[in-house]
Formats: C-alpha cells, sequence, structure tokens
C-alpha cells in the first residue's frame, strides 16, 4: 500500500462562486487526517505525518466497517452536535463521540486513483462508505451553486464550504478553496487557542 501521502492544501478564498465545472462541499471543523485501511486494520494520520494515536477506537471502528478492504482516504475526525454540526471545541477537550467524514479515495485495492477525476474519485468512496450505523461517514456535495450554498451554510453557522474542479486530479497543482463563514461562532479565539497548544511539550494540534 502506498504511504506518506502528503493532503492537497486548501487555498483560503474570499467569497463563493458559482460554476458549472465546480463542485462544493461542506467544510466540516475538525482535524485533517488521511486514513490508511489495511485488512481490518486502520491508521489516522494527520497532514504533518504524525499518527492520531488518541483516536484509535475511531480507527477500529472505520476498519471493522470496511472489513477486507485496502484503501487510504482523505478526509477529517469531528465530534458532532445533535444536529449533525461539527463541534470542534468538543474534540479538542475529547469529550465528543469522534466521527470521520470521507471527502476523497486516494486509493483502493491495489488501485492508484490520484489520477482518476474527483468525480470518479467520490463516486468509488461513496459506494465503499456504508450508507448508516458507522462512525465513517461520506461527504456530500453539490454542483455549480456555491453562492447560495455558504448562505445556506452561514444560517445554520457551519465553517464554510470546500470547493474543487469537478476533474481535478489528486495532484500537486490541483487547487482546493476554502471559503469561511465570517460570522462562525467556533472562530472565536481559535488563533489564541492554538498558539497556547503549540507552545506546549509534546502537543501539535492540527487544525484544518
Amino acid at each position: 500500500m502506498i504511504s506518506g501521502i502528503n493532503p492537497l492544501g486548501l487555498i483560503r478564498r474570499k467569497d463563493a462562486f458559482d460554476d458549472p465545472d465546480w463542485v462544493f462541499e461542506l467544510k466540516h471543523d475538525g482535524f485533517r487526517a488521511l486514513a490508511y485501511v489495511d485488512a481490518e486494520r486502520c491508521r489516522l494520520v494527520s497532514r504533518n505525518q504524525h499518527r492520531f494515536d488518541e483516536f484509535d477506537a475511531l480507527a477500529k471502528a472505520i476498519a471493522k466497517d470496511l472489513a477486507e478492504r485496502r484503501a487510504v482516504i482523505d478526509g477529517e475526525v469531528v465530534c458532532l452536535d445533535a444536529e449533525g454540526r461539527s463541534r470542534f471545541y468538543e474534540l479538542l477537550a475529547r469529550k465528543g463521540r469522534p466521527y470521520y467524514y470521507a471527502f476523497d479515495l486516494l486509493w483502493l485495492d491495489g488501485e492508484d486513483l490520484r489520477d482518476r477525476p474527483l468525480l470518479e474519485r467520490k463516486a468509488k468512496l461513496r459506494e465503499l462508505v456504508p450508507e448508516k450505523d458507522s462512525r465513517l461517514l461520506y461527504v456530500d456535495h453539490i454542483e455549480a451553486s456555491g453562492i447560495a450554498f455558504l448562505e445556506r451554510v452561514c444560517e445554520m453557522d457551519i465553517e464554510g464550504i470546500i470547493a474543487k474542479r469537478k476533474k481535478g486530479l489528486y495532484r500537486e497543482g490541483t487547487t482546493w478553496y476554502k471559503i469561511k463563514n465570517a460570522a462562525y461562532s467556533q472562530a472565536e479565539g481559535r488563533g489564541e487557542l492554538f498558539d497556547r497548544r503549540r507552545s506546549r511539550p509534546g502537543s501539535t494540534p492540527e487544525d484544518s
């Protein structure tokens, strides 16, 4: 199985846009993680190649759900409230039950998918993720209508949206935009909080 993949980065963009060649996803507020699944074992690895040992129970749940499959998935470790919205401070404090929101599939059962178009990778991912009763969840998308989508996201107090080209590859040079909700309630104090945690020995918090 391939390993040591560097997740695609996000470029901040101020305004949402409409474009038929793009899709838009919810930006879930958590820790970015690659899931390496290999025959009933799973490792969750941060974008800086640190293993998330504190989420071993979640990793075991993902491995169980995928049974004998071998895969590399890109996604986000999150905690959710009763309405299904991610709650970053609960995740940071390890107070809530973590879930893994999967939004891309890079490798599956011996096949490298990174040179396949985004929508083809997402179609395979959707088939892979259980439909219910799982801590492995699928990040759906809408096509073309980013402006109205962001407006709705802001009304729901969600962090923002991600914009991706439908035919984009998972390779260096591919652009993903993050477009944030300027009034997001959990953004206040985030920078100061991370500065404090980074100053503690052995602490490596990694927001997305």
